[in-house]
């Protein structure tokens, strides 16, 4: 049987939004980034007057007469505002990261772009607190592009594990060993050639990589920005739209400060990130409030909603020529009073992730060195690429269909089993980018009979010790939990990772707890603690 798929390819470069953080040397700049993918940089058309060769597409897309200057900063005198107020209060408030001080501190160029680069990626798709201590093993691990190009997949894997959108950690080394190999060692020197050269460098990305590193003046768009840009110029559509996204980037490339440009696109990505957040914005404490048409809005619906005024309050809005203005809000999403400056943006739906099912087992035998588990290493391409796990195979439609292929799956790994033996202990249910998994577990203890000291390439056998530190996912782990806390003793199955399992019991009613208490002082020792660990 197969074991279950599904094509994850390069889903983290999908997007152009995330949050992170990110920097850069002295004349060069700083930054704190959030999560953001490239995948969807093919989809944003380029805007007039950004760097040539970043994703050009026809710039006719952005029709004028569709575009009312209303979303437009249409004066010098309100960009250098707009460049003067975000850049000092970022010099004052920016958060301390790790990867901000090597950049500032890195005198070497190749070494300083490799540095943002590795931060950039991996804060796309997952949070600053997150990334840290994972930013700072890698590269106590790999502290240049030649150091991680001599690595092998195998350990990338193993420090990766955990961070999830795994194939960033492949490509991330794929990119290192064609600079090695390929460029003398030296990185692409700008937004364009980075996003030419480089596998999985996408738009963002290369203009990060270009701003922070080398002080290229090109504005980026993620996540934090667009939301940032959004806000500030009241632009309520979809900003995944092929329009929106271009309005966005070239937004962006007119407001990047040409002396600090990588400082200024960090401070862009950590004001949408600790200020201009998603739901609650603290707008008292943002920099360039008095330059935020959405506040602007704000006040107008609180001053028409309190009939102060006899008139309309004298508030600038939106007037196209002509018919509906593609970068307001759209029609069918009118204003909603109680969301304030939250109304802009307006998101798109996102579909949700197709579910899938499977059937996994941990298969344990005794070992010299304590007990040993059965993991079995994935293909190189697809969903968890190159990672280990615990032997599966695709759901069943039938509770004995299901243990007849697991068994078969088994088998083939590890020779004669005793299917008498095979135990269903529970389920997981782990969400990916666009795959809801539940992996229904089993488990299998070879007792009492000759361990199997021999295997098949893409299987091993681990102790618990090497499991955790193993290239597993966080799903694996979840499964391994709920074999645990089936064995003698325990019951470890955790609520936080979706874990079912028959340890599980509802909380008894309230004359259930009095009978229980009533009698508990009968109970024997070991009739106690046998309860408790069923509870």
């Amino acid at each position: 049987m197969r074991k279950p798929r599904a094509a994850v390819g390069s889903g983290h470069r999908k997007q152009a939004a995330s949050q992170e953080g990110r920097q850069k040397h002295a004349k060069n700049n700083s930054q704190a980034k959030p999560s953001a993918c490239d995948a969807c940089a093919g989809m944003i058309a380029e805007c007039p007057g950004a760097p040539a060769g970043l994703a050009r597409q026809p710039e006719e897309v952005v029709l004028q007469a569709s575009v009312s200057s209303y979303h437009l900063f249409r004066d010098i005198a309100e960009v250098t505002a707009f460049r003067g107020s975000l850049l000092s209060w970022y010099d004052q408030e920016k958060r301390d990261l790790p990867w901000r001080r090597r950049a500032e501190d890195e005198m070497d160029l190749d070494r300083r772009a490799y540095a943002v680069w590795v931060s950039e990626v991996m804060l796309q798709q997952t949070q600053v607190a997150t990334v840290i201590n994972y930013y700072t093993g890698w590269m106590q691990k790999w502290p240049t592009l030649q150091d991680l190009a001599s690595a092998s997949l195998e350990e990338v894997n193993q420090l990766w594990a955990g961070l999830g959108y795994y194939s960033r950690g492949r490509r991330l080394q794929e990119g290192a060993r064609k600079v090695v190999e390929e460029l003398g060692g030296h990185m692409p020197r700008t937004a364009e050639t980075l996003q030419q050269l480089l596998p999985g460098v996408g738009r963002y990305t290369a203009g990060a990589i270009a701003s922070i590193a080398f002080g290229q003046a090109t504005g980026v768009v993620d996540g934090n920005v667009a939301r940032v840009l959004c806000r500030v110029r009241a632009i309520g559509a979809d900003p995944s739209s092929t329009l929106v996204s271009q309005q966005l980037w070239g937004l962006a490339q007119q407001l990047v400060d040409p002396a600090r440009p990588g400082d200024f696109n960090q401070a862009a990505m950590e004001l949408g990130a600790t200020v201009c957040t998603p739901q609650r914005p603290l707008c008292s404490q943002c920099p360039v409030e008095s330059l935020c048409r959405a506040r602007q809005r704000v006040e107008r619906e609180q001053l028409l909603a309190s009939r102060s005024l006899s008139g309309s309050p004298d508030v600038e809005e939106c007037a196209p020529n002509t018919g509906q203005c593609h970068l307001c809000l759209p029609p069918s999403e009118p204003w909603d009073q109680t969301l304030g400056v939250v109304n802009f943006p307006r998101k798109a739906s996102r579909k949700p992730p197709r579910e899938e099912s499977s059937a996994t087992c941990v298969l344990e035998q005794p070992g010299a060195l304590g007990a040993q588990i059965l993991l079995v290493q994935r293909p190189n391409s697809g969903l968890l690429a190159g990672l280990w796990e615990f032997p599966s195979v695709t759901w069943e439609p039938s509770e004995q269909l299901q243990r007849k292929a697991l068994l078969q799956e088994l088998q083939r790994w590890a020779g004669p089993l005793p299917a008498t033996r095979l135990r269903h202990l529970g389920e997981v249910v782990h969400t990916f980018s666009h795959i809801k998994l539940t992996y229904q577990v089993y488990g299998l203890a070879l007792e009492g009979q000759t361990p199997v000291t021999t295997v098949p390439p893409g299987a091993r056998w681990l102790t618990q010790e090497e499991f955790h530190t193993a290239a597993v996912s966080t799903a694996m782990k979840k499964v391994f939990r709920v074999y645990q806390g089936q064995q003698p003793g325990t019951c470890m199955g955790s609520k936080r990772s979706q874990v079912s399992s028959p340890c599980s019991r509802k909380k008894p009613r309230m004359g259930q707890q009095v009978l229980d208490n009533f009698f508990r002082s009968h109970i024997s020792t070991d009739a106690h603690s046998l309860n408790s660990a069923a509870q």
